[in-house]
């Protein structure tokens, strides 16, 4: 493929290395190539709908949204690893771990328009035990190096309830010690 002189910003989105959406209220305006790879999915299967076809559970879209919008109005970056689910392809509903980066094109209003890049981890970290809506959530924290008391501040829920599920998670996972815990969430096994 020859390289344009002149800067062709349609061809660098589509071909960029990582998947690149473009969002208003939610919904997806455009996105390129490496999306549809990840996800298992044509562009006009994702154009035009929510990113709630996108996550393992609706739960999860709503709460992942809310826990959001505060912190791209105050800073205008949100990132995350999180469990994401293929639309379509020979892998069609699989969850798989996916680090979420966004910008909010307008600080004051979150989630009107903004640019969210998606990079594939489930080469590095495999999902391999069927986790909850909340079990995968409190697993990304815990990936972050989040205590229990951090962990709920940032979820919303008592440093109690954070325990439960990390103890449920320590089950799932047959691990006997918190950080046997992460290093089993971070390689997926």
């Amino acid at each position: 493929m020859d390289i344009p002189a002149a800067p062709d910003y349609r061809l660098a989105f589509q071909l960029a290395p990582v998947g690149l959406i473009l969002s208003r209220e939610r919904r997806i305006v455009d996105c390129n190539e490496r999306v549809c790879e990840i996800f298992g999915a044509t562009p006009e299967q994702l154009v035009g709908q929510s990113f709630r076809m996108l996550y393992p559970s609706a739960d999860e879209y709503e709460r992942i949204g809310a826990r959001m919008a505060p912190i791209l109005n105050a800073h205008g970056v949100y990132a995350d690893n999180r469990v994401m689910r293929r639309v379509g392809g020979a892998r069609q509903g699989e969850a798989f771990w996916c680090h979420v980066t966004g910008r909010a094109i307008d600080r004051a209003a979150p989630h009107a328009a903004g640019i969210w890049t998606f990079e594939d981890l489930s080469a590095e970290r495999p999902v391999t035990a069927a986790l909850t809506a909340r079990e995968r959530e409190v697993a990304a924290q815990l990936m972050q190096g989040l205590t229990s008391k951090e962990i709920g501040r940032a979820l919303g829920i008592s440093h109690r309830t954070v325990e439960i599920y990390r103890a449920r998670l320590m089950r799932k996972y047959r691990a006997s010690t918190a950080a046997e815990l992460v290093q089993k969430l971070m390689s997926g096994r």
